[in-house]
């Protein structure tokens, strides 16, 4: 290779090194990127005596040839290992999951009771289930009740199966409803519905309304960020380390458990007392994943 070769090489690898380390460290001075690119010629042409500037660049002058050669390398490892070193940094996270729970009590009532018949021909019960179904349904339209909606109809033929035989017996019908009333109301309205024609009573369950559950909700968000950084306040303690800023938040969601159904009997005397529906607490449950670094 001749001189002007060489010389063409060594200044188009310069300004590619020069290049590339301005991108891996843009804070450092232009005179450190002078350095490491007139070292690096130096690398490229060898121990020759070709004068490549009319003065001596900067590691000449500093430290000679073969210093110069070895400030390169140096200077260009470093640049090679600043991003791993960030990326290292970086890498000092400790991620923690919180739970919160909170527990409000409930208000409303979510009953299913219906008209069920049995008789000796299918359009009997059926008419009869339908006579019967429409007071109910009336009864509750009065009482103003929530989210009432018809939930089954069922007709089916009854069979007997003495002495080994089936047989048919007849016919059974049933129209099943549900609906959403306050908790205080509902002991007298069941008694209302058995007395103009409901004859059973599937499940009782409770809820608090949709506004209270909302609340609770943010509540066990915010106890379960608690619970996160509590816990890694203790973990980073232990080590000597101190928590610093959060890098990400996940919020896991929050769940409200229904609260377990009451199963009523239908009652067999209507001259006692109002029957007693009393409820209970609902749990709101919320869980959140912080990466904390430090």
């Amino acid at each position: 290779m001749c001189d002007r070769d060489r010389v063409f090489v060594a200044k188009t690898v310069t300004m590619e090194t020069f290049l590339a380390w301005q991108w891996h460290s843009r804070n450092e001075s232009n005179r450190l990127a002078s350095i490491l690119a007139d070292s690096l010629i130096y690398i490229i042409l060898g121990w020759g005596e070709i004068k490549l500037m009319k003065q001596e660049s900067l590691p000449a002058r500093f430290f000679g040839k073969r210093q110069a050669i070895l400030v390169a390398v140096g200077i260009f490892s470093i640049a090679l290992t600043s991003p791993a070193i960030a990326d290292e940094k970086m890498l000092r996270t400790l991620t923690v999951t919180g739970q919160g729970e909170t527990a409000i009590a409930t208000t409303l009532t979510q009953v299913q009771l219906g008209v069920e018949v049995k008789g000796q021909t299918a359009n009997e019960v059926q008419q009869e289930v339908a006579k019967r179904s429409s007071s109910v349904v009336e009864l509750l339209r009065s009482r103003q009740v929530e989210k009432l909606q018809t939930t089954g109809i069922q007709l089916q033929p009854a069979y007997d199966y003495s002495d080994n035989q089936q047989r048919l017996v007849g016919y059974i019908a049933s129209n099943i409803v549900s609906f959403r009333l306050a908790t205080e109301q509902v002991g007298s309205l069941l008694d209302e519905a058995v007395k103009v024609g409901a004859t059973r009573i599937d499940s009782v369950s409770f809820t608090a309304s949709d506004g209270a559950i909302s609340t609770a909700q943010k509540q066990a968000l915010r106890l379960a960020t608690e619970d996160a950084q509590e816990q890694a306040d203790a973990v980073l303690s232990v080590l000597n380390l101190t928590r610093k800023e959060v890098v990400s938040i996940q919020l896991n969601g929050s769940s409200t458990p229904p609260p377990m159904p009451l199963m009523v009997k239908e009652r067999a005397s209507m001259d006692a007392a109002t029957t007693p529906v009393v409820g209970g607490e609902q749990m709101v449950n919320a869980s959140v994943t912080l990466q904390i670094s430090y």
